[in-house]
């Protein structure tokens, strides 16, 4: 029988062109995360969390290639007690259970946790086997209402092949619908006491859904005999395209046909779009050729007068090509985008065109004489595969070229960005030291101060090729010189000899890594990432990081940041290999004084430096010496905010005190509301920064009960943003909305929201733990735009964030420039309008003549009649 069993797997490895994912079904084998809600209201009742714990990890079969284990928990930050890959055995992990100690803290960030849990507990690097086709488990206990947004990274973790099972109070029972993987994933108690009620049904969910996972997970990968394709048609639906629409619709249906639809060869999506994008079919929902044609014939044209090619292509990569949306990105077949676009986009499509193309989706692009080609060939994968026609009428004429693009595209496992090789003289690079400037580096202090002079010494900056930054940071960041501040080596060499330990507690990193992507590697800054120039960070870290390291870090990561390490052996060495996310890139001394030992290693590996560059053309600014930006703040003056408003008011001072106010620059207005809106001052109020300064300062809570902040929005719609308040959308100028709420709308916001977001205004939402998170991301003109806080007292925390998203803003909203022709045309309407209301004057004027007639029959116009020409009208006046 075994011997049956080894030649069976064996003619399975050789079967020809297919790649199988074995799994031992004998051995069945798990991961499994238990992620803890640690905050303050599970106190009393974490022992009994453990016990559960414990529980389920003495019915696993824990060892290194059976079960792993590792368990998270969280409240305000998540941070992980031990990975899947830091116990081998079940006696050393239930030790590790035994000695949990809980970790209090408010508020409770489940989404966060989720996110980390995803990014760093079910990574390869932290023992995840998901590339081996182990099934991936997260068990959530969760005892309280999350205060963030839970949706999103719980449907990231599931499109990652991850199972949730959850388990709450009926504090949480709403959040745990939503995370969990299925209804009946989901469980609920009234105490955590209860647990043991439902072990068993854990146990039995979590044993189910291993062998149905373990059943699929031999899947076919690549079948090179028969090729398969993921292709997306997203058209756009805008006003512009209403007379060609049919004619796009019919290109769709001949592309269509000639591919070859069904379940297992090739899948097929639409997505129309103008404002918004909408999907009018999934790639799962249709298995047969005939039901995807009849489905385009029935197509109805969309209308809309913004074009919003940017949010089109982000709709796509988050909603359409995803697994739960019937993608095989991750079975490796070829994912295809053809984009029929007739006009340039009103908002910015660099970024989602980016993103999609690291994801190895593949974009076509065919524009007509009204496309930006340059915008085309920024959002094609590769710029020749940019097509262009006159009319969408001619789509026939490029009909067979595209087939032929698309029936050669190649998946191939190779970095799908271009690489920047620098190396030795003549290589530009741009080089930031982040430094450790806390109090347990205080004594190390001066020998870091020496390690960046020889490191400065070896580095090229009088030529303008390399360029540095230094930024010393603790509980906050602070640079000390940027990358443009100095052009000569001398005077970065003596500034750094100048530099004094800056103090403070406790060491957030995470903070500091991300003031270095909004602050430092920023154009304005002096980077040169556009440009192609590698970007380099060395951080210098003597302790483990108060915060989270992971998101900030692989926001650096995917903007092609090269990241290097040094700790020490109070540095947490995990933690500075999340950071770098290569091995070969962290680098270890028993403390500071002995960095001259690992100094030629870091300076060989900056000078050799590959970086992986995505070099993408900023957008135009209208004045890119002066750039503009129209701000209203919209103030939630309510009865729920009377305690906060004080430091509502110190937050916009702030932000005021930081733009450039003036009447040709940045202009300013504040609206607050609760039942009904009120403006305290127009963005052609006031012309300079102190007025204005004065104007905040003396604002009044207003007070109220009911919070209509849909009325709020739309007033600010009709009011504020309008060319007699000051607004300058019609010039080009930026429209940002910055919302301020403490609370749940009395009212409907989609309407006035989208209404913001079809006018270019970018709406920021911030709200407090009262607030409804959901509803501040669909007022938000992106999700990425909203911010919560526990208390309005934090703000200060995310102000330099909010300032780096502002001063950034350069996608800019325009009416279309009047043609010739549209000139024209409003000239012969002003001459027809001229002629119909002199004929209407003659005719009233006809009319009262006739009457007097009729009243004097011996008038000169003869006996009781008119003439049809009164006299009058031939007199010179």
């Amino acid at each position: 029988m075994a011997s049956g069993a080894s030649v069976l797997k064996e003619s399975v490895l050789r079967a020809k062109h297919v790649v199988f994912l074995l799994v031992d079904h004998a051995a069945p084998k798990k991961d499994v995360v238990f992620l803890l809600d640690g905050s303050d209201y599970t106190r009393t009742a974490f022992p009994a969390m453990k016990d559960f714990v414990q529980r389920l990890v003495e019915k696993l079969n824990v060892m290194e290639n059976r079960d792993r284990v590792s368990v998270v928990q969280y409240s305000r930050d998540a941070e992980a007690h031990f990975y899947l890959n830091t116990y081998t055995g079940k006696e050393e992990t239930l030790d590790a259970v035994i000695a949990l100690r809980h970790k209090g803290g408010r508020p409770l960030n489940t989404g966060a946790a989720l996110q980390y849990v995803k990014d760093s507990a079910f990574s390869p690097s932290s023992g995840s086997r998901r590339q081996e086709g182990v099934p991936q488990i997260l068990i959530l206990l969760s005892g309280a209402r999350s205060s963030d947004n839970v949706e999103t990274p719980a449907s990231s973790l599931k499109e990652s092949g991850v199972l949730i099972f959850a388990i709450g109070t009926k504090n949480s029972s709403r959040d745990i619908d939503r995370i969990s993987s299925s209804p009946t994933y989901a469980q609920s108690v009234s105490d955590f006491s209860e647990l043991p009620n439902v072990q068993q049904n854990v146990i039995d969910s979590v044993n189910t859904a291993v062998l149905e996972v373990t059943k699929i997970s031999p899947t076919v990968l690549v079948d090179r005999g028969i090729p398969r394709k993921d292709v997306v048609f997203l058209l756009d639906g805008s006003d512009g395209t209403r007379n060609t629409f049919s004619a796009m619709l019919d290109f769709v249906q001949r592309m269509v046909e000639k591919l070859n639809v069904g379940e297992s060869r090739d899948r097929v999506s639409v997505v129309q779009y103008s404002g918004e994008p909408a999907t009018h079919f999934y790639l799962k929902t249709h298995s047969r050729k005939e039901d995807v044609l009849e489905n385009i014939r029935n197509l109805r044209h969309k209308g809309g007068w913004s074009l919003n090619t940017g949010a089109a292509l982000q709709y796509v990569r988050e909603n359409v090509f995803t697994a739960s949306s019937g993608s095989r990105h991750f079975e490796g077949v070829p994912q295809i985008l053809i984009l029929l676009s007739g006009g340039r986009s009103f908002d910015s499509v660099d970024a989602p065109a980016t993103s999609l193309k690291e994801m190895g989706v593949q974009v076509l692009p065919i524009g007509n004489r009204d496309s930006d080609s340059r915008e085309l060939q920024r959002i094609s994968s590769n710029p020749r595969n940019a097509l262009l026609v006159s009319e969408f009428s001619d789509l026939p004429s490029v009909q067979q070229k595209l087939l032929s693009v698309v029936r050669t595209v190649v998946v191939e496992a190779t970095p799908l960005t271009p690489t920047v090789t620098a190396k030795g003289w003549g290589a530009r690079r741009d080089v930031v030291l982040l430094l450790d400037g806390s109090e347990g580096s205080r004594s190390g202090f001066p020998a870091m101060r020496d390690f960046v002079v020889r490191v400065v010494e070896k580095l090229h900056v009088d030529e303008g090729i390399d360029r540095i930054s230094v930024v010393q940071y603790s509980q906050e960041p602070e640079a000390n010189f940027y990358l443009n501040t100095y052009a000569t080596k001398d005077k970065v060499l003596e500034n750094v000899r100048s530099l004094r330990h800056k103090g403070g507690r406790p060491l957030n990193t995470g903070a500091a890594l991300q003031y270095v992507k909004d602050r430092v590697l920023t154009e304005s800054s002096g980077s040169r990432r556009l440009e192609g120039v590698p970007q380099i960070l060395v951080l210098l870290s003597g302790g483990r990081s108060y915060d989270s390291v992971d998101a900030p870090a692989s926001a650096l990561r995917e903007l092609g940041v090269k990241m290097y390490t040094i700790g020490t052996r109070y540095s947490d060495s995990r933690e500075l290999q999340r950071i770098s996310d290569e091995p070969s890139n962290v680098l270890r001394v028993s403390d500071f004084s002995e960095l001259p030992s690992v100094q030629e290693k870091l300076v060989d590996s900056v000078d050799s430096v590959v970086v992986l560059v995505t070099p993408t053309t900023p957008s135009v600014i209208v004045d890119h010496a002066t750039p503009k930006k129209d701000i209203v703040f919209l103030l939630d003056g309510s009865d729920y905010t009377r305690t906060a408003f004080p430091a509502m008011k110190d937050f916009v001072q702030r932000i005021v005190e930081k733009l450039n106010v003036m009447e040709n620059r940045d202009r300013v207005s504040v609206v607050q509301y609760s039942r009904d809106a009120e403006v305290y001052f127009k963005l052609n109020t006031y012309t300079g920064k102190e007025e204005t300064l004065d104007a905040v300062k003396v604002l009044r809570h207003k007070g109220g009960r009911s919070l209509n902040t849909g009325a709020a929005l739309q007033y600010v719609t009709d009011n504020t943003f309008s060319p007699s308040s000051g607004g300058r959308r019609n010039e080009g100028v930026p429209q940002i909305l910055i919302l301020l709420t403490g609370g749940r709308s009395s009212d409907s916001v989609d309407s006035a929201a989208s209404t913001l977001r079809d006018n270019g205004v970018k709406t920021y939402s911030i709200g407090s733990r009262s607030s409804d998170n959901s509803e501040l991301q669909r007022i938000s003109y992106h999700p990425n735009f909203t911010l919560s806080v526990s208390d309005f007292k934090d703000l200060p925390r995310y102000e330099e964030q909010l300032l780096s998203v502002i001063t950034t803003v350069t996608e800019v909203t325009r009416f279309p420039t009047p043609t010739v022709w549209g000139k024209i045309t409003l000239s012969i309407c002003v001459f027809f309008l001229f002629i119909i209301s002199f004929l209407l004057h003659f005719f009233l004027t006809f009319l009262s003549d006739c009457e007097l007639a009729a009243y004097h029959p011996q008038s000169s116009h003869g006996k009781g009649s008119c003439s049809i020409l009164p006299a009058k009208y031939f007199e010179i006046k």
